[in-house]
């Protein structure tokens, strides 16, 4: 079939580059528009869950949460009870245009004395902005901002608006940096690696392709369902590096097959039979992994699951179109333009530094393998002790207008004015005029007062048969000690004829874990079984996918021990830039899980591919592992480099969760593709001998009926692979002999 499919793409080039290109051109017409149309903030709470019913509940009843904007005022020697105080932020308040503004909120206009800080010179003022989305009030916000200045106080701005608008900006700017630093990096890169300057281009040509098409496949999924805007950092960092891993792999085997095959349509069929077979599974393989994430309530979650598929398959199909159209028009003239002498040995199998290290490797395999397993459970043990909690204005820079007013509430205003614990009571009819459920409502408000860790309870909404009622507490809101007041107050009885909602940013996290905690068993099943499937019909064996299983496992909890020393104990904090809060965002290590995972499986099938090729050949294991290593070791080990190129730059993110998704991905990268794939699958496979290729009787049926081959001849289990090697080593003599190429 992939055969077929190369011949097919050689005798339409010119059609399929002519379709590839108008798709391109119409894809980054369309699809640069997706910035937006992003959900900004939110999708972290599970559909359904007490505290999104709370908030439901709360937004129909008393209306919109008008908390868009908070706007912070400081003075050095009047106390907010000074008339002169507040005539000048009043007043201020007042020449706002009504068509930005929406209401005010302000100590003087509720008399509340949360909003007076401990020292008296502090208060705040809440704005709600006009506007039906996020984007039109962020344009409200814009077009109020420089008017908030007060002559001889302090101004800062921050809340829910002024936030999303400094993460849209960081966003942009982590893309923008990613692209200005990573492409010409990559094309140096590519040029060392393959030697000449029109090989080289092809993957950045295909990497390119990955991140406009991307784009447009995210704004297609805007249609149908909220999408976070982190998911253009995730989308960006797939798009790119997969499409860079394919073309690698692609344009490296295309070049070896021209020293192979009488033609370049023979070496183009081959190419797209091996390489594009390897190609097709592990993009399905990664798509299978990303694709855990639908199982998720969380928008976030989901929206990256949708995004990242959606991009795979992009890249997937650019590898398998438009990358075989440019090698064959561009035939023997891949090698043009070199800027170094090409070393035509560099893919003999039987010679190089990987086909000796696997053999180094494969000597002690025992020790090889005792030290590197023990080594990464090493790395792993801090994660035993992972703490999780939420996300908040910490994760942004320290210098940050934003951060600076959330902690300046949090520190100097009592009854945690910005993050309140919410109790929504629901009666079975109106409060006011019922002295029955108005005694109900009382007495539930003075059992909240006596919940330990609870320092406040107070009533601030009613309207018909909703009452609101706020509960102020000490610890940090996204605290481990805040969730259990949280579990405290939700046990608290509601009236006899009512039912209570708990909810609040706390109260989210709550309800985030627990969602989370009973989704993740579910979505490693998927992606185990789903891995397992798929390499057992790549490969016929039911060996060859459990090891694979536990290599991945072991590089992650390598991963995630290092995301924990790093970011939640804080070793590294002032070299990365970042604030540590003592626990980690759980979505990230999630979010790592699956893209992780299905690289790691990209790098296993690279490898697996031309070590089954070998085998099938020879029948030796030990040198078909060698010989696969040397094929696909430089290989790996680049596309792992080019990768972490990427990578990098959102490594240097300022948002801290983003910074520890690029540092996790990095650490994982290296220890995959420089001790993971090169040396303990070596190992292993060697300890295992010709058990690597074992399956069950009925299994062997399955592969041989339905199995994923490179060429139809292929021959399946149980038969003698060996018997294959007189054969296959003439024809490989043949086309050798035949010299290179011919057009």
């Amino acid at each position: 079939m992939f055969e077929t499919w190369g011949r097919i793409i050689f005798r339409r080039r010119g059609l399929v580059l002519v379709a590839a290109v108008l798709a391109v051109v119409a894809a980054a017409a369309w699809g640069t528009g997706v910035f937006g149309r992003l959900q900004s903030a939110g999708g972290f709470t599970p559909s359904n869950s007490q505290s999104e019913l709370e908030a439901t509940l709360a937004s129909s009843a008393f209306g919109r949460n008008a908390d868009d904007v908070v706007v912070l005022y400081k003075s050095r020697n009047l106390s907010v009870h000074s008339p002169a105080y507040r005539i000048a932020v009043t007043s201020s308040l007042a020449r706002l245009p009504r068509s930005r503004v929406e209401s005010v909120a302000t100590y003087w206009s509720t008399g509340s004395p949360q909003f007076v800080s401990s020292n008296g010179r502090l208060t705040f003022a809440v704005l709600e902005l006009t506007g039906g989305s996020d984007a039109a009030r962020i344009s409200s916000f814009d077009a109020i901002q420089d008017s908030l200045a007060v002559p001889g106080l302090t101004v800062q701005a921050g809340g829910q608006i002024p936030t999303e608008a400094v993460t849209n900006k960081a966003v942009n700017s982590d893309i923008s940096r990613a692209e200005a630093f990573s492409l010409p990096v990559m094309l140096i890169l590519l040029l060392m690696i393959f030697g000449s300057l029109a090989a080289a281009s092809l993957p950045i040509a295909i990497g390119i392709t990955g991140i406009i098409g991307s784009f447009a496949a995210l704004r297609l999924l805007t249609l149908a369902t909220p999408v976070s805007i982190y998911s253009i950092n995730i989308t960006t960092i797939l798009g790119l590096g997969l499409a860079i891993d394919y073309g690698l792999f692609v344009v490296s085997r295309f070049r070896e097959e021209l020293h192979r095959q009488p033609t370049v349509e023979d070496a183009l069929a081959r190419t797209v039979a091996t390489a594009g077979r390897t190609v097709a599974v592990s993009g399905v393989t990664v798509a299978m992994a990303l694709a855990s994430l639908l199982l998720f309530p969380e928008v976030f979650l989901r929206s990256m699951g949708y995004g990242g598929v959606l991009t795979v398959l992009v890249d997937m199909l650019a590898a398998l179109t438009l990358l075989p159209a440019l090698l064959a028009i561009l035939g023997p003239r891949v090698n043009a333009l070199r800027v170094r002498r090409l070393v035509q040995r560099q893919n003999t199998a039987e010679s190089g530094g990987w086909y000796r290290l696997a053999h180094s490797v494969m000597r002690r395999p025992v020790a090889y393998a005792a030290v590197i397993v023990v080594a990464l459970l090493a790395l792993g043990t801090p994660f035993l002790h992972v703490s999780w909690g939420g996300s908040d204005a910490r994760d942004l820079p320290a210098g940050a207008e934003v951060r600076q007013v959330a902690q300046t509430l949090t520190a100097d205003f009592p009854g945690n004015a910005s993050a309140p614990i919410e109790s929504l009571v629901r009666f079975a009819g109106p409060v006011a005029g019922s002295p029955v459920r108005q005694a109900a409502l009382a007495g539930y408000v003075q059992d909240l007062r006596h919940v330990p860790g609870v320092t406040g309870a107070q009533l601030t909404g009613l309207r018909g048969d909703i009452a609101r009622v706020d509960l102020s507490y000490r610890p940090d809101p996204l605290s481990a000690e805040a969730r259990q007041i949280v579990g405290r107050v939700r046990a608290v009885p509601a009236p006899s004829d009512a039912r209570a909602y708990v909810g609040g940013q706390t109260a989210q996290l709550v309800d985030e874990l627990s969602s989370l905690s009973a989704t993740v068993p579910w979505m490693a099943m998927v992606m185990a079984a789903a891995t397992f499937v798929l390499l057992f019909l790549a490969f016929g064996s039911v060996v060859l996918p459990i090891k694979a299983i536990v290599m991945n496992l072991l590089s992650l909890a390598a991963t995630f021990g290092v995301i924990v020393w790093i970011f939640q104990e804080g070793h590294l904090s002032g070299l990365l830039q970042f604030t540590p809060t003592g626990t980690i965002e759980p979505t990230m290590p999630i979010l790592m899980l699956a893209i992780i995972f299905g690289l790691s499986t990209d790098y296993e099938v690279f490898l697996l591919s031309r070590i089954r090729e070998s085998y099938d050949i020879t029948g030796d294991n030990a040198e078909a592992v060698a010989s696969g290593l040397q094929r696909t070791g430089g290989i790996i080990t680049s596309a792992a480099l080019l990768l972490v190129i990427v990578i990098g730059s959102f490594s240097a993110s300022g948002i801290t969760f983003i910074k520890l998704l690029g540092v996790g991905m990095i650490v994982a990268l290296i220890v995959d593709a420089s001790i993971v794939r090169v040396m303990l699958v070596p190992a292993t496979m060697r300890l295992l001998g010709r058990a690597n290729w074992w399956a069950p009787g009925p299994l062997r049926r399955v592969y041989a009926r339905y199995g994923i081959r490179e060429t139809t001849n292929e021959r399946g289990l149980g038969q003698d692979p060996a018997g294959l090697a007189g054969a296959n080593a003439g024809v490989a003599g043949r086309a050798a002999a035949a010299g290179p190429a011919r057009r």
